[in-house]
C-alpha cells in the first residue's frame, strides 16, 4: 500500500512538472543566469552575489513555470489536436483545469514573493510583466489572432537576460537590451522552422501560424530574412565593445551555420531540414550566450 501511494505521488508530481515545460524553462533560466554573470565583473562574484543570483534563478524559474502552466491551461484543446503536445497532462485528463490554475497561482505567487523579498522590486515587476506578456498577451490574444504572434509575442520570451541583469544590479543598461534584442531576433526563425514542419497540425488546430495563413514559400523567405537580421544583431555586442574577439568569432561561426540552414530552407526545403534547423537554433542560442560569458571573463 505504501509503495502504491508513493508511485501515485511520484506520478502526480511528474504531471505537475510537465505543466511547467521543463526544457523551455531550462533555456529561460540559462539566459537569465548568463545575464546575471554578464552584469558584473569577476571580482564581484562573492557570497552576496551567489545568494542573490540563486534567489533570482529560483524565482524566475518558478514564475516561468507558472506561465507555462497557464499556457497549457489555455491551449489544452489545441494541445489535444497536435501530436507533439497531446501527451501533456490536461489533454490526457490527468489533471483538471482547477488543479492547474491553483498550481500555477501558487508557484507563480511564490516566485514573485521570492523575487520581491530576496532580490529587488524591479526584477519582480519585470518578471510579472513577462508573465502577463506570455501567459495572457501572447497565449490568449496574439496566438489565435495573428500570424505575427511569434514576432510580437517574442518580446516576453526575450526578457530572461534582462531579468537576470536587473536582479544583480537593479538597473537595465544598454548591454541588457542588446541581449534582449538578440533573443527577440532569434525567436522568429527558431519557431517558424518548427511551424513549417508542423503546419498541418497548426491548421487542424485552427492556429494562424505563418505557414498556415501565408504558405510555405512566404514563411521560408521570412526565416531567411530574420536570420540575416539575427546575424547582424549578434554583432552589436562586439561593435559596442560589450564583448571582444572570442565572442565575435563565435557569433560569426555560429551565425554562418544558421544562415546556411536558412538559405537551404528557402531554396531546397524539406521537413527533415526544418527539424534540423529548429534543433540547431536551440544549440545556437546556448552556445552564443556561453561565448558571451566566456568572453566577458577572458576579454582580449
Amino acid at each position: 500500500m505504501t509503495t502504491l501511494t508513493w508511485q501515485q505521488t511520484s506520478s502526480r508530481l511528474a504531471q505537475f512538472l510537465a505543466l511547467t515545460k521543463p526544457r523551455v524553462v531550462s533555456l529561460i533560466v540559462f539566459c537569465a543566469v548568463i545575464g546575471m554573470f554578464l552584469a558584473v565583473p569577476f571580482g564581484v562574484l562573492d557570497m552576496r552575489f551567489a545568494a542573490r543570483a540563486l534567489a533570482a534563478t529560483v524565482g524566475i524559474a518558478l514564475v516561468a513555470g507558472a506561465a507555462a502552466a497557464i499556457n497549457c491551461l489555455v491551449e489544452s484543446k489545441i494541445d489535444a489536436l497536435m501530436a507533439r503536445t497531446r501527451w501533456r497532462p490536461l489533454p490526457r485528463g490527468q489533471l483538471t483545469e482547477m488543479q492547474t490554475l491553483v498550481f500555477a497561482s501558487a508557484v507563480g505567487g511564490a516566485g514573485l514573493a521570492l523575487l520581491y523579498s530576496e532580490v529587488n522590486a524591479l526584477t519582480m515587476w519585470l518578471t510579472l510583466a513577462t508573465f502577463v506578456g506570455y501567459a495572457i498577451v501572447y497565449t490568449v490574444v496574439l496566438k489565435p489572432m495573428t500570424p505575427q504572434n511569434i514576432v510580437i509575442g517574442g518580446a516576453s520570451g526575450a526578457m530572461p537576460p534582462v531579468l537576470g541583469w536587473a536582479a544583480v544590479t537593479g538597473d537595465i543598461p544598454y548591454q541588457a537590451l542588446l541581449l534582449f534584442l538578440i533573443i527577440f531576433a532569434w525567436t522568429p526563425p527558431h519557431f517558424w522552422a518548427l511551424a513549417l514542419y508542423r503546419k498541418l497540425e497548426y491548421a487542424k488546430a485552427g492556429v494562424p501560424m505563418l505557414p498556415v495563413t501565408h504558405g510555405d514559400k512566404f514563411t521560408r523567405l521570412h526565416v531567411l530574412f530574420y536570420t540575416v537580421i539575427l546575424f547582424a544583431v549578434t554583432l552589436l555586442p562586439f561593435a559596442t565593445r560589450m564583448s571582444g574577439l572570442i565572442y565575435f568569432l563565435a557569433a560569426v561561426a555560429l551565425g554562418a551555420v544558421f544562415l546556411y540552414y536558412a538559405v537551404r530552407i528557402y531554396r531546397d526545403y524539406s521537413d527533415r531540414l526544418a527539424q534540423t534547423t529548429f534543433r540547431y537554433s536551440i544549440l545556437y542560442l546556448t552556445l552564443l550566450f556561453a561565448a558571451l560569458l566566456i568572453d566577458h571573463y577572458f576579454y582580449f
